[in-house]
């Protein structure tokens, strides 16, 4: 298949520290190359997943927010779904992209919601007609209220990758963002209550964020306390696999915790609330505990030093691995393709489309842009990046670097 990727603007993909989402489709896009598929990406122009990228994006500012304006993410996907001729099947991780589609009249559309089914959301994601949304965890889809699922799929990591944590740091962490949702307070108390050092690493970008900060959890600081700051991904899996434990108090239902099974993947048992997609991810005296209450949580992070890390491991493997979640994608594409799924709206008619061809000139970026069924002597787009298409290009690939 031939696989459009449309992720958000605001940070590149793959994010340099924290940017659940780009992760996500980082690890999609190179999954779908591994699985013998086509994939041309959206991303912010600095973004270094080695894939097709589509060229003509802005870049996305150091230490921007999360979450940006529409006029930012409207431009971003305008120019995305002018390079998407080409492509079978577009899959949107943004917001504004799926209402864009009828514009677009194109390939169908399938769509992922990174956050909660919120009030704000939710309306939005019912207004999309003919676009498959995909929910990430089972508690996010049951409030997906009037919204239909078209499917089910937990996040993935390349567990593979990842060295086992040896957890003998004589620590619990706390990776996330510093919010109240995410419950650093409440981490440091339970930290407290059961008498163990806890060492912090947190996104801090925003005003609120800063302030949430400088006057709940900077005078909660001490020898027994520490905040990192916010760490890239090398220095964030050290960080948690050193731990005998990662704490993960959340106070809001959070529609999928990736640090949860990033935890699992290099070994360490997690301690969390039981809110949210937690239960789908922690076994509950396996792979860590879910408790409520301070008291309850305390004497479930003593208790996490006790549980096989091997099994963390195996269950990381066996349940969130990156294959599973590129597999069950690429099954969704494939039933939407096959008209399966009631109430996706089918590619528009258009030009004919040529399968993609392998050539047998090597290229820097792995791509080239073809005319005529042929390659044009000379002529290169620039490394890494294709441009929106005229009515009779297609894409050819020679080798994309892993």
């Amino acid at each position: 298949m031939r696989i459009g990727l449309i992720a958000p603007p605001w940070l590149p993909v793959p994010p340099p520290a924290y940017g659940g989402t780009e992760s996500v489709v980082d690890r999609l896009a190179r999954g779908l190359v591994r699985a013998g598929h086509d994939v041309l990406l959206a991303a912010a122009a600095n973004s270094s997943c080695p894939v097709p990228r589509v060229a003509g994006t802005a870049e996305a500012a150091d230490q921007a927010p999360v979450c940006g304006d529409s006029i930012t993410e409207l431009s971003h996907v305008i120019t995305g779904y002018a390079a998407m001729g080409v492509v079978d099947i577009v899959h949107d991780h943004t917001l504004v992209g799926p209402m864009y589609r009828d514009a677009h009249q194109g390939a169908p559309i399938v769509t992922t919601n990174h956050g909660p089914f919120d009030g704000l959301v939710t309306p939005i994601y019912r207004a999309m007609r003919g676009v498959a949304v995909i929910a990430i965890s089972h508690h996010q889809a049951s409030t997906a209220t009037g919204v239909p699922i078209a499917a089910v799929i937990h996040h993935g990591i390349d567990v593979d990758a990842l060295p086992v944590g040896p957890g003998d740091g004589g620590y619990a962490s706390f990776v996330g963002r510093m919010c109240p949702d995410k419950g650093p307070r409440e981490a440091v108390m339970i930290a407290r209550t059961a008498g163990v050092p806890l060492k912090m690493a947190a996104k801090m970008r925003e005003p609120d964020e800063r302030d949430y900060f400088e006057n709940t959890i900077k005078p909660l600081l001490g020898s027994d306390v520490e905040y990192l700051g916010e760490l890239g991904p090398d220095d964030k899996m050290e960080l948690i696999g050193g731990s005998f434990a990662l704490l993960n108090p959340l106070q809001w239902a959070e529609p999928f915790g990736l640090v949860m099974i990033e935890a699992l993947a290099v070994g360490t048992p997690v301690v969390a609330t039981a809110a949210g997609s937690a239960p789908e991810i922690v076994a509950d005296g396996v792979t860590g505990y879910l408790r409520d209450g301070q008291l309850n949580l305390a004497a479930g992070l003593l208790d996490a030093a006790d549980l096989d890390r091997s099994a963390c491991r195996a269950a990381a493997l066996a349940r969130f691995s990156t294959d599973r979640m590129v597999a069950a994608h690429v099954q969704l594409y494939r039933d939407v393709l096959g008209g399966s799924v009631s109430g996706v709206a089918p590619a528009a008619a258009g030009p004919r489309r040529t399968p993609l061809r392998r050539s047998g000139e090597s290229a820097q970026n792995g791509w080239h842009v073809v005319h005529d069924d042929r390659v044009r002597a000379g002529r290169q787009e620039e490394p890494g990046k294709v441009g929106p298409r005229a009515p009779d290009r297609q894409l050819s690939r020679t080798t994309v670097d892993q």
